[in-house]
This record gives structure tokens, C-alpha cells and sequence, in this order.
């Protein structure tokens, strides 16, 4: 793996991590001056991943678009969207960091409104996920195809077995996932039939990153799935 592309993963799994914490909102830390400093981290490295995605950006209005193309696009910039709007509405809400600005009314307006952005961009995340984990899982298998063992006399038998596994424990998470997006509410917040942000303390911070990083595996894997059949269909026109 180059550099570059070390450094990207890396900035991408800090930045899934740190929206992850983030989610918790000030229930997570005893004064939300940690939540704010770690949302000025998260924009500063969402600054660093433009830079290093600027030609992705730079050819946006340039070339053809096909369906697969499409659908990239339109992912990546509701994110950048939504970004946007947690970047504006968060300095607004600020009490620490931000306040020489001495931005004065809008809270009420700043408040729903990063509640709502914040959730939409987990959820175009969470897709956004899904467009590399083909690039993720053929890095994997090349790192164990490498690390095989010559001696194993049937790794035809353990590759369709781990398969299964990986599948079974796959459709039991996006399941889960699904439980939590439904059932556990999280729906509400993108159509602002829930306001205010509830932390369940009973329930703990070990489900609560459950329900999210479930709900991650479950976009990612539906993007994922529609980005393959995209890709699929284009083969077979252009054959």
C-alpha cells in the first residue's frame, strides 16, 4: 500500500471514529468543550480529505456520467452539504471555542438544524462507506492470500467457509442495524419528528456505538450492493 493511500485510510477511519463519538453528543464528556474540539478536529481533517480528493472534485463537471457515476456524486455531495451545515450551525451553538465571534440569536435555529445535518451525514457516510469497501475487502484478501499457509491441504474448503461465516455475522449486524435505525428511533431525527437529542443512560455508551456502528454496516452494505449491480449493468452494455 503507497503512503498516500495509507494516509487517506487512516484519515478516514479517525474521521468515522471521531462522527461516531461525536453522535453522543455532550452526553459522552463532563463539558462539551471536548465535543467541540473534537468537531473542530473532525472539520480540519475533512479539510485535509479534500485536499487529497481534489481532482475527484476538480473533474466533477467534466467527463460522462453513468448511473454508478451518479450516484458517487450525489453521495459525496450531501456530505459535503451536510458538512457545510454542521461547520455553521456548530460555530453558532458554540460556548467555548468560537464565542470571540460573539455571534449573537439563531440559537433555537443552529440547534435543530445540527441535529438534523448531523444525522444526514451519518447516514450519506455510512453510503459513502459503502463505495470502497470493495477497494477495502481486495486489499484484505491480498494481505491473507500472501499469509496463507502452503501446508493447508483444502483452502478452497476454509475460503467458502469464512464466507459463510463473514455473511451470516454480515446479515445478523445489518439486521441489528435496521433494529436500531426503526425501532430504536433514529429515523425520527431526520424528519425532525424528534427535536431534542435523547441519550438513553441506561441502555450505556457500549450500545449506543452499537446502534451507530450498526447502522454504518447497514448503509455501507446497501450502498455497497447497489454500487456492484451499477457496475455489473455497465459491464454488460458496454460489452
Amino acid at each position: 500500500m503507497k503512503q498516500k493511500e495509507r494516509l487517506r485510510m487512516s484519515i478516514d477511519i479517525t474521521m468515522t471514529i471521531l462522527s461516531i463519538i461525536l453522535m453522543g453528543g455532550n452526553y459522552l464528556f463532563p463539558a462539551d468543550l471536548v465535543h467541540e474540539i473534537l468537531g473542530v478536529g473532525l472539520f480540519v481533517l475533512w479539510a485535509i480529505h479534500i485536499i487529497l480528493n481534489h481532482r475527484w472534485y476538480g473533474a466533477i463537471f467534466r467527463g460522462k456520467y453513468n448511473p454508478y457515476r451518479v450516484m458517487q456524486t450525489v453521495i459525496n455531495c450531501f456530505i459535503l452539504i451536510f458538512t457545510i451545515f454542521l461547520m455553521i450551525s456548530g460555530i453558532i451553538l458554540s460556548n467555548h471555542i468560537f464565542t470571540f465571534l460573539n455571534i449573537q440569536g439563531g440559537l433555537g435555529f443552529a440547534r435543530i438544524a445540527h441535529l438534523l445535518a448531523s444525522h444526514w451525514y451519518y447516514l450519506f457516510m455510512s453510503l459513502h462507506i459503502g463505495l470502497h469497501v470493495g477497494m477495502i475487502t481486495n486489499k484484505i484478501k491480498q494481505k491473507m492470500n500472501t499469509g496463507k499457509d502452503s501446508s493447508n491441504e483444502n483452502p478452497k474448503l476454509q475460503t467458502k467457509t469464512r464466507k459463510i461465516i463473514f455473511r451470516i455475522l454480515l446479515t445478523l449486524t445489518c439486521l441489528y442495524g435496521l433494529y436500531a435505525f426503526i425501532v430504536g428511533g433514529i429515523w425520527r431525527y431526520l424528519v425532525l419528528q424528534q427535536q431534542f437529542f435523547f441519550f438513553d443512560l441506561e441502555r450505556g455508551y457500549i450500545l449506543f456505538a452499537l446502534d451507530y456502528i450498526s447502522i454504518i454496516i447497514l448503509f455501507a452494505t446497501i450502498s455497497h450492493l447497489v454500487a456492484t449491480i451499477l457496475k455489473r449493468n455497465q459491464k454488460w452494455q458496454s460489452q
